[in-house]
């Protein structure tokens, strides 16, 4: 057997027709996916965290550790400046969360010395739990090499990170520079690629919307299942090419009766020729031939490989 890819889903955030926080909907979504998935990010950035007040952020949380358990839940308390990560964070170890994630400091730029200070003060407020940097260049316009990754993991106390956008690439070097640590991808599209460079899985928003997919794939990997394996990834393949926008996962849950597609932030929702493609891969989902297997849920990183994995194939 291979250690399986940890799959974290890094949950939308699902909202009523008014745009409040739909709270029933949300922990609708959250039950599903975290009865297959290994757990969920909560308010990250699938989760339009920065259209949410503190409150929101909080209740989201409060909501997932009730139905998930600390163990599962990774609760993103990230902001632009440290008070306001630190206060979160001292909110969410308050609520039960043991593991929480910081985006890096965004919209100013941050010197090394800054970003170590920065998580400093979070470790402060938040001294017993699991503190991961998520560290998305295109998004924060903050790049940070390994180098400094792996200053920062070690003055801080890093149990690991989420790298997206260009620092998934990375991820090889980041694992490099700081073994040991626990390093998910937000690039999604392929889990064994992500655990050949070193990685230990996935935070992952198309996840939300097709958990299903990810974790047939991931418990194939976990049993050696090469055939399998490549089966699944061919799925995941076509999920792939619709894209990851927030407007298209939600338009997949509407479509399965898991959520509306009202967003507070632009989105990117998919046009008529788009919706009709993500409407046949649901299609295909919601017939599914599922064999009976256990349950791929576990807690983070110790995962084990899984025998009678899912066997997915979507109608064409």
């Amino acid at each position: 057997m291979s250690p399986a890819p940890v799959v974290f889903s890094a949950v939308p955030t699902l909202f009523s027709g008014d745009g409040e926080v739909d709270l029933d909907a949300n922990q609708v979504l959250y039950k599903h996916v975290a009865g297959l998935l290994d757990g969920l990010l909560v308010a990250g950035t699938t989760g339009e965290f920065p259209a949410l007040d503190d409150a929101e952020r909080l209740a989201l949380i409060e909501l997932a550790l009730a139905e998930a358990g600390p163990d599962r839940v990774i609760a993103h308390i990230g902001a632009p400046d440290a008070r306001h990560s630190a206060r979160l964070a001292r909110a969410a170890a308050a609520l039960g969360a043991t593991r929480i994630a910081a985006i890096t400091p965004y919209y100013l730029p941050a010197r090394p010395d800054e970003l170590i200070a920065h998580f400093g003060q979070i470790r402060e407020a938040a001294v017993d739990v699991e503190l991961y940097a998520y560290i998305f260049p295109e998004r924060t316009g903050l790049r940070v090499p390994s180098t400094v990754f792996a200053a920062l993991a070690g003055a801080v106390g890093l149990a690991g990170a989420k790298l997206s956008g260009s620092a998934a690439d990375d991820l090889a070097a980041y694992a490099a520079a700081a073994p040991g640590l626990r390093l998910f991808s937000g690039d999604d599209s392929d889990p064994a690629a992500t655990m050949r460079a070193g990685g230990a899985g996935l935070i992952s928003g198309r996840s939300g919307a097709y958990p299903e997919v990810y974790a047939a794939l991931a418990a194939a990997l976990g049993a050696c299942d090469a055939e399998g394996a490549a089966r699944h990834q061919l799925v995941l393949d076509r999920i792939v090419a619709l894209g990851a926008s927030i407007g298209r996962l939600k338009y997949a849950l509407q479509l399965r009766g898991l959520g509306g597609t009202t967003a507070r932030m632009t989105v990117d929702p998919p046009d008529a020729s788009l919706a009709a493609a993500i409407a046949d891969v649901v299609a295909g989902l919601l017939s599914l031939c599922c064999e009976p297997a256990a349950s791929v849920a576990r807690p983070l990183i110790q995962r084990s490989g899984v025998s009678g994995a899912p066997d997915l194939k979507i109608a064409r």
